[in-house]
């Protein structure tokens, strides 16, 4: 009977032992797999991303060329204005960065930082508080905003900079 006993402990602990030999095992490969896939998945991230650009501007009819590559140019102040509505006045913050294409309308961009802020401080301000709690009131505002600052960089310009206005931000009180 006590034979049994020390047997039966003896299996026991040999079960815990390779539970905890195989455990560590599959760890450690978790581990390693993990580490490979973070290394080699940056690598291939900026391979992909080459030979997307060098398949892109060898794309149909060279388009990318005739327009460039799209830049984002954040401006480095959100915007904070109130306006009217029907009921109360309400307080709005926009966080704003621009769609432009090539290094050379993002250089004159960089240059007009305070051209463009007065241009879209100028239509925010503008704008009613009923409209911008609709999605397509504040898609309206920024169109308004686009053509208004495409125009004012015509003037001082003479040419069309900045393709998109883009609101990542945006917050009404």
């Amino acid at each position: 009977m006590a034979a049994e006993k020390d047997l039966v402990i003896a299996e026991g602990s040999a079960k815990k032992k390779w539970l905890l030999l195989g455990g560590g095992a599959v760890l450690v490969v978790v581990l390693i797999v993990v580490g490979l896939m973070l290394f080699s998945g940056s690598g291939s991230n900026s391979a992909a991303a080459t030979s997307d650009t060098a398949s892109g501007e060898a794309g149909p009819a060279g388009a990318k060329d005739a327009k460039g590559t799209a830049l984002y140019v954040p401006l480095p102040r959100p915007f904070v204005f109130n306006v009217p509505g029907a009921s109360r006045d309400r307080m709005v913050q926009i966080k704003v960065q621009l769609l432009v294409r090539g290094s050379n309308n993002e250089t004159i961009a960089m240059r007009h930082i305070p051209l463009i802020e007065g241009s879209l401080l100028e239509t925010f301000s503008a704008a009613n508080a009923d409209e911008l709690v609709t999605v397509a009131g504040r898609d309206a505002l920024k169109n308004k905003a686009l053509s208004d600052l495409q125009q004012a960089m015509i003037e001082v310009v003479g040419s069309v900079v900045v393709e998109e206005v883009l609101f990542t931000g945006f917050v009404m009180q």
